[in-house]
């Protein structure tokens, strides 16, 4: 909205050309979804609390998470509008990325919101079932995937994955990238899911995921960098970027309260639609590989959590102290913030390890 409401203003005061840039665009975006983040948290909070408005804890987690069962959740309630409406203000409106990623963004934000609803509600420790959210998540990966697959203004070679490492690799799937998509948003979106167990471990690490993709955004974006580093050129991919560094910001208003010890959690509210609007991104700019290189993290707690019910299956008896992993580590007696900025650490080099592989192609 400002690049059509300020930009034609240059006429009058050259400052307002700086609307045009998306580099400027993308720290303006930092600013004021921290700010909205940043001021809403508070209020949430207090509503919360005033309404004495409980989360269930569910009667197998460790011992120490019991006493949080008091502290406010559905932070997602604040971090989702604040994305949404930044989102909106910052990014161009005559770009389809600007409402693919929103309504992606959306609609998971609603089934998360329902999920956390009906937990509050009936004070039990599940909310939809596993069966609804699938529904939802899924719906939603097939629409993203027939528009990107019938959709003129998309590559010619959409149905192309690439393979890092590999310049001239490409491999084909026609129509099944339809289901292919699918399976990209509802996976990402259960792996953040599943990372969010402790405090600021998921905020933390979908923000240096939205970092690496928002390079990525641009570069795609850029048709010399694409060409340059081999990418798929996708036009207005860089208004991705704006959407990004917004994720960043908001996350960070959003850290300052979710920090150990926390204030409030995310909830399903915030961790359904961030890791979906991830994998969506990952689509979009035709870099899906390298969601599972960067989004390491992620892929590692849904890993363990497979692993867990696969081993019990067969044997009887648990591969990990407890899954999803990180409460493992807590089982070895890791202090919570230890596990959280080890769990940083690692997602850090994910990332370089995944911006590695645009010269090692």
């Amino acid at each position: 909205m400002f690049y059509w409401l300020l930009v034609p203003l240059k006429e009058f005061f050259f400052g307002f050309n700086l609307f045009r840039y998306i580099s400027f665009r993308a720290l303006g975006g930092i600013i004021t979804s921290f700010a909205f983040v940043f001021f809403a948290v508070p209020l949430w909070i207090k509503y919360f609390k005033s309404k004495k408005l409980i989360m269930a804890v569910r009667e197998d987690s460790l011992v120490n998470h019991h006493k949080k069962a008091n502290v406010p959740t559905m932070g997602g309630i604040v971090l989702i509008p604040a994305i949404i409406i930044n989102s909106l203000l910052w990014m161009r409106l005559d770009c389809k990325f600007t409402y693919i990623v929103v309504g992606v963004l959306f609609i998971l934000g609603l089934c998360g919101f329902i999920d956390d609803y009906k937990k509050i509600k009936l004070h039990a420790s599940r909310g939809l079932s596993a069966k609804s959210k699938l529904i939802f998540q899924t719906a939603t990966g097939l629409a993203l995937g027939i528009y990107i697959f019938f959709h003129p203004a998309f590559p010619g070679g959409q149905t192309a994955i690439s393979i890092p490492f590999f310049k001239n690799i490409l491999l084909q799937i026609g129509g099944f990238y339809v289901f292919f998509t699918a399976l990209i948003v509802v996976a990402s979106s259960n792996a953040v899911n599943l990372t969010d167990g402790l405090d600021g471990l998921a905020i933390g690490s979908i923000m240096l995921v939205s970092a690496a993709f928002a390079i990525l955004s641009y570069i795609a974006g850029n048709v010399k960098f694409a060409d340059y580093l081999n990418f798929s050129y996708v036009p207005q991919a860089g208004e991705l970027t704006i959407f990004l560094t917004i994720i960043i910001g908001a996350g960070l208003g959003f850290l300052w309260f979710n920090a150990h010890p926390a204030e409030i959690f995310m909830g399903d509210t915030g961790s359904l639609p961030l890791g979906g609007i991830i994998g969506a991104i990952s689509v979009l700019i035709k870099q899906e590989a390298l969601l599972v290189v960067a989004g390491g993290v992620f892929v590692v707690e849904a890993m363990s959590v497979i692993i867990q019910v696969l081993y019990y299956k067969k044997t009887s008896k648990r591969f990990f102290k407890m899954a999803p992993l990180h409460h493992h580590f807590e089982l070895k007696n890791w202090p919570e913030s230890k596990v959280v900025v080890r769990f940083w650490i690692m997602g850090i080099f994910c990332i370089i390890f995944a911006l590695l592989t645009l010269k090692v192609r």
